[in-house]
């Protein structure tokens, strides 16, 4: 056991020596190392006078000066950390299979201030309704057995947005515009393949997949993907479409739209679950859970969608709906549409549609394990540093996993102990 942590030690200073050569003057290479070092070892907050307290408790000041001046003001690129945390888990992923997804997710941050950068009233998923929070668009790498995030951009209401005085306190870039959460993982998609990361299908939830611009989008980037939709959407059943263009009048300008009449009209893909045989239903695995093997009912349909094709000269392709109805429920659960190929098994569009998982437990354990949320800065650079450092810190313990799979991959970390009566600044007083 001590040899593996003697391993494990000496692989974890190997790749702060990787990350250390990706920002620049050797006056951040200690903070970095210390910056990592308190995301990594136990404790409930993550900030950075807890953290530096933890480090060297006996010079808590000065320490905590670096890492501050480190995480929110040196002018390090987050995309060469990301970079770096990428290769790492890649390296041991592939003991694994290769990428199997490309999920595009985001996630909330609650705060009570409203000063923060990006803080607005809107839907958090962590408390499950609108609220004071800041929301990061994110892209994941992941097969069934490791995931790691791989871009990180926090989304910037259009308040903030236009707002010229909150925008110069925060120091949101002036190439920083409002970006809808669908666009901002566009481009996370188009930089990952610049970046020559092997191509995998998109995944996503509703939130993604409802809009049909994003489908499209991907389409015209010949990316196949596995995106859930609502269950209003318009289709068409497989040999159904919209009516060509009406013929020439003999004046004016020659139709060339699709039309559809009071007869001719798609139909909702509730619709059309409820429509099919019961032979088309099937049980089908996916995974072991926690509970036991997860499994329900589907069905696989080919479709094409109709959303506003009277407004284009050509139908989409064919594509497949996916639809999840378990046994007893009075309605289907879930919906996916699906770009691969016609020759895609059921079981196949099952395990892509629900690989999603994988990316609730990175959030989870960012937020509880490594300190995602706990940045108290304000300021577009610190958030953003703060955050490509806790994927940092993850992608290690993500790539020991996937190497070993040890029980507690950062048990060769201890903290110090700290000073009697010690308490950092912010905390509760005692009574």
């Amino acid at each position: 056991m001590s040899r593996q942590i003697d391993d494990r030690e000496s692989r974890f200073h190997a790749y702060l020596s990787r990350l250390a050569t990706k920002i620049g003057h050797m006056d951040r290479h200690e903070p970095l190392r210390a910056y990592l070092m308190g995301l990594c070892l136990p404790g409930e907050r993550k900030s950075i006078e807890p953290m530096a307290a933890r480090i060297d408790p006996y010079h808590v000041r000065a320490l905590h000066q670096s890492m501050h001046h480190f995480v929110a003001n040196a002018p390090w690129k987050d995309n060469d950390i990301l970079r770096e945390a990428r290769n790492q888990v890649l390296e041991q992923m592939e003991r694994h299979g290769s990428i199997a997804a490309w999920i595009v997710d985001d996630t909330g941050i609650p705060k009570k201030g409203t000063h923060s950068v990006g803080v607005a009233k809107q839907y958090c998923g962590r408390l499950g309704k609108r609220d004071n929070c800041q929301v990061s668009v994110s892209l994941t790498v992941a097969n069934e057995a490791v995931s790691i995030p791989v871009a990180y951009r926090l989304y910037l209401p259009k308040t903030w947005a236009e707002n010229i005085i909150s925008r110069r306190y925060s120091g949101v870039p002036k190439k920083i515009v409002f970006m809808t959460k669908w666009k901002i993982a566009l481009e996370q998609i188009k930089w990952l393949k610049i970046e020559g990361v092997q191509e995998a299908p998109i995944i996503s939830d509703i939130g993604y997949g409802n809009v049909t611009d994003f489908r499209d989008q991907l389409t015209d980037l010949t990316t196949p993907y596995v995106l859930e939709i609502r269950n209003d959407t318009s289709l068409w059943p497989l040999g159904k479409g919209p009516l060509k263009p009406a013929k020439f009048s003999g004046s004016g300008r020659y139709p060339c739209r699709l039309r559809r009449d009071k007869d001719h009209r798609p139909i909702t893909a509730l619709t059309l679950a409820k429509q099919l045989p019961m032979s088309a239903w099937k049980d089908q695995t996916w995974r072991e859970g926690t509970k036991g093997i997860m499994r329900s009912r589907f069905a696989v349909v080919r479709v094409r969608s109709a959303h506003r094709d009277f407004k284009r000269r050509e139908p989409r392709s064919e594509e497949w709906l996916l639809i999840e109805w378990p046994r007893g429920d009075k309605n289907p659960l879930k919906f996916w549409l699906s770009t691969m190929p016609a020759d895609t098994s059921m079981e196949q569009l099952v395990r892509l549609a629900k690989i999603r998982w994988r990316i609730e437990r990175d959030y989870l354990e960012m937020k509880s394990e490594f300190g995602l949320g706990h940045y108290e800065g304000r300021s577009w650079r610190g958030f953003h540093h703060h955050a490509s450092l806790c994927i940092a810190a993850y992608s290690f313990m993500a790539a020991e996993r996937a190497h070993f799979s040890p029980p507690e991959p950062m048990s060769f970390l201890k903290a110090v102990s700290l000073p009697y009566g010690f308490k950092p600044r912010g905390s509760p007083c005692a009574t």
